[in-house]
This record gives C-alpha cells, structure tokens and sequence, in this order.
C-alpha cells in the first residue's frame, strides 16, 4: 500500500543528498554506498547497500554511464540516454524518496539525476548466503538433494523450476515498519481457492510491527493466531518437491526472505506424518514405511500412559501378559521415574542441538552408559521405565514434523499424570480431551481431522495407503480447488 503522504524526489539532486544523508545516515554507517559522477556536465549519483549488491553489476553500469560522455554531446537528453544504456534487464523508475530508500535497502541500486523527479532502480542484488542443500530434517534415501535457503529468490526459483506453468504466481509484499521483509505468496492462479489466496493476502497486510527478525514463525502467528494450541497449524518444509507437490494440490505457499522455510496453508493433521520419502518408493514399500511411521506415532503418543496404568491396575493384565510391569520397584515412584525419564530426553535433544558435532557422540555415550546404566544400577529408575521412555523418545524423533513431536510429547506428560491420578478414568477422559481439542481445531477455517472428521473415504484411503501417481487423478476438496482434476 503507497503511503499517500511520502515525500517525493527533488529536482534539486542536492536537497535528495541532503534528505538521504538524514534518512539513512551516509558518511556514518559504513555498509550505505555513495558515489557521484559528471556526465554531460550533470551530476549523477548513485546509493547501494555494499554487502547486498553485486559489486561487479554496479562496476559495469559505472563504465556505461561514464562512456556518455566519450559518445554523447551535453546537449543531449541525458534521462533519457540513461534509460537506453544503462546494460541491465531489470530497471524500474519511483518517484517517491520512500519507495527509493526501501529499495534501496533490498539490495537495488538507485541511481538520481539532478534536474529530474525521478529515479532508476537497478536490480544488482547478490544476498550473503550458502547454496541449495539437502535439509537436515527431510533427507530420503532417493531424491532431489536441493532445498530452499534463506534467499528468497532463489527459492521462487527452485519452485519455478519445478512448475513451469506461465499461471504460476509469485506476489511479494513487504512487511515490518524498520525491516521491510519480503514475504512472498505463491499459487497457481487457475488451481488455487481465490478466497484462501485473499484471506492470506488480507491478514499478511494487516500485519502492523517493528520487524519480523525470526521469519516465517512470527508470520505463522500473525495468520493462525494459534493461541495456547501446541498443535500445528502450518506445514514447514525445506523441500522444493514437497512445497511444489503441495502447490498443485491446491495449496498456498509463503516464503519469508532469510527463511528456509515455506509455510504451507491450509493443512491438517495428517498433512504433519506424511514424508517425502513415501513418494520416492514403490507404492507398496510407501504404503509399509507410512504404516510403520504411524505406528510409532501412536507409541510415542500412548504407549506410556497404557505400560503406566496396568503397573498401577495389574488385574488389567490378561494371563499371559503377567510379564508386562517392572519386577522391582525401586526407591522411587514409577510416575516420578516416568517423568524424570522423559523430560531427561528432552534435556539430551537440546543438548544435541547446542553441542557441536565432534562432540554430540562422546554425548550421547555419556548418556547412554554412565547415566542410564548407573541411574538403573543404584535404583534410581527401573529398566522397564527406560525400555518403554526410549521406544516412545524413537517413535517421537520418528514424527516426520517436528512441531508435532514436541505437541504429542506434551500430550503425552497430560495423559501420564492423568492416568497416574485417575487410572481408567483418567486415561479415557485424557484420549477424550485429547480428541475434542483435535476436533475442535481449525487452521484457517480447515478442520484440523480431515478427512476423518469430517469423513471422506476416497481421501481417508490415500493417507492410510500410498496411492500410485497415475490413480491420484483428483485434488483434494479440503483446499477447495477451482480445478478439481490433476489429469485431463
């Protein structure tokens, strides 16, 4: 949105010198870029930010702007040589010195004629950054092994590559007052619901704050207003494939400038225990590895609470299941052991997170040998608890998502304490609980279940089996796409 009261460019290049050296502090900080030049005895002058522009791009537009002068006579029209020689494929024009410096501060270069009410923004940006690699978090065993980085236009690039339909869109709006973040909405125009597009577009523009300096997570919250819900509203993915999979479907990608990671909207529960490497298998070796993938989902969900009330209920257990149930007891309660254990993991995957490399195996001996097996040798915990703590860590660290890992774990501690409170009872009114807020959740006005709630066979069967490419002929209804057929 133009700011109706900007303060539009002087004729007088001297008064723009003077407005800019107030506004961006020229002579004081080191990083701001000014260079004048006489060419056919007119000043020009020429603004960058030095760590974001190419500096061999301005270098060559300096040799064409001084070369005026060897070819051109002073009574030609230099505003409009400029607009002719000046050897580059992206040149805009502003009028206002607002929409100069926010350029100019992206990366342009912006180049002032005295005499004139206008200005050249030159596109020479060249952003501090490493190459496409494969995420950390998202790695298959067969596959692309790009991923987005923290450049924005490189990952529009990395989706253009992918989808080279001309109805592919990419509209970029700035926000934060001081940081001026790109933030880009990417859809296909004929696929794509134009009110979920709007609704993104409209909540992204009222975003009113000083700067968005952690990305894509204070975006997420400016759009779901996810309140004290752990669950994820968003999907993230470091994967060009994924964020183009996902486009075709129908959805609406969000690139965040400095981010890594696109959001994807709208998505639902199950869009979080999906994973790239399901698609890059046979459908029946996809099918195996999500079953399994799901199977350690619910352990790490509910495997606790259940091992926990038939220590406390024995009469639960079927005869020939007596075994289940730690022979010794030892000098601690089972529920304190239970919580001890759990939060002790998550005290080592922090711990991993902040250590580095060379040192995370030395680590995780340390933790494996000395604490747990003296923990169990003096009785702190009892070698049942650490079994069934470790299988629901792995079916935890085995959630593709990880935002929905840390919401299950804390699920998880809820149902424990219930059960150890309650037992039966507490167990129940724990799943229900744990049900009801599922149910009851919506990610921009998406139920958070489907397609189980609302039911939806066709599209409940292709998330409990990997579904061959050439049967997935339709997208699915929840995204509410204008074209409803992958395939003509």
């Amino acid at each position: 949105m133009k700011n109706k009261n900007a303060t539009k460019i002087y004729p007088s290049i001297e008064k723009n010198q003077e407005f800019l050296k107030s506004k961006l502090g020229i002579g004081v900080s080191f990083d701001v870029g000014f260079r004048e030049l006489v060419v056919l005895k007119k000043k020009i002058q020429l603004y960058y930010v030095t760590g974001l522009v190419d500096t061999s791009f301005i270098i060559e537009i300096m040799k064409k702007l001084v070369s005026i002068n060897d070819d051109e006579n002073v009574h030609s029209n230099l505003y409009d040589e400029l607009n002719n020689r000046i050897v580059h494929q992206q040149i805009e024009k502003a009028k206002t010195m607002d929409e100069a410096i926010d350029q100019m501060l992206s990366g342009l270069l912006v180049i002032f004629l005295d005499g004139e009410s206008e200005c050249f923004i030159i596109d020479v940006r060249h952003y501090p950054g490493r190459a496409p690699q494969e995420p950390d978090t998202e790695k298959v065993v067969r596959g692309s092994r790009d991923g987005y980085t923290e450049n924005i236009i490189e990952n529009t690039a990395l989706t253009r590559r992918r989808i080279r339909d001309e109805r592919l869109r990419h509209e970029i709006i700035q926000v934060g007052e001081r940081s001026k973040t790109d933030i880009c909405i990417s859809y296909l125009q004929d696929v794509a619901d134009q009110g979920l597009v709007k609704l993104i577009k409209d909540e992204l523009s009222q975003i009113d704050v000083d700067g968005i300096s952690m990305a894509d997570k204070t975006v997420e919250e400016y759009l779901v207003k996810q309140g004290l819900n752990p669950y994820p509203l968003v999907r993230y993915t470091e994967r060009p494939d994924v964020a183009s999979t996902h486009l075709l479907e129908g959805h609406v990608l969000v690139m965040v400038d400095t981010s890594p990671s696109m959001i994807i909207m709208p998505t639902t529960y199950f869009h979080h225990v999906q994973h790239a490497e399901e698609y890059r298998e046979a459908p029946a070796v996809g099918t195996f590895v999500r079953w399994v993938r799901f199977i350690g989902i619910t352990a790490s969900l509910i495997l606790l609470p259940m091992w926990l009330l038939l220590v406390l209920d024995p009469t639960l257990l079927p005869e020939n299941l007596q075994f289940i149930g730690p022979n010794e007891t030892g000098n601690i309660p089972i529920i304190v052991q239970i919580l001890l254990a759990d939060i002790g993991i998550e005290f080592l995957r922090m711990a991993a997170i902040h250590t580095p490399t060379p040192l995370s195996t030395a680590m995780g001996l340390i933790a494996a040998v000395l604490i747990g097996e003296i923990a169990i040798e003096v009785g702190l915990f009892s070698a049942e608890v650490i079994l069934y703590v470790a299988i629901s860590a792995i079916g935890t660290f085995a959630t593709p998502s990880y935002e929905l890992s840390v919401a299950n774990k804390m699920a998880r501690i809820l149902l424990v304490i219930l059960t150890f409170v309650f037992q039966v009872k507490g167990l129940i009114i724990g799943m229900t609980l744990f049900l009801l807020l599922l149910i009851s959740t919506r990610s921009l006005q998406t139920p958070y279940l489907w397609p189980l709630i609302p039911f939806n066979d066709k599209a409940l069967w292709q998330i409990l089996f990997r579904v061959s490419m050439p049967l997935s002929k339709t997208r699915p209804s929840i995204v509410h796409p204008k074209n409803n057929q992958k395939q003509s």
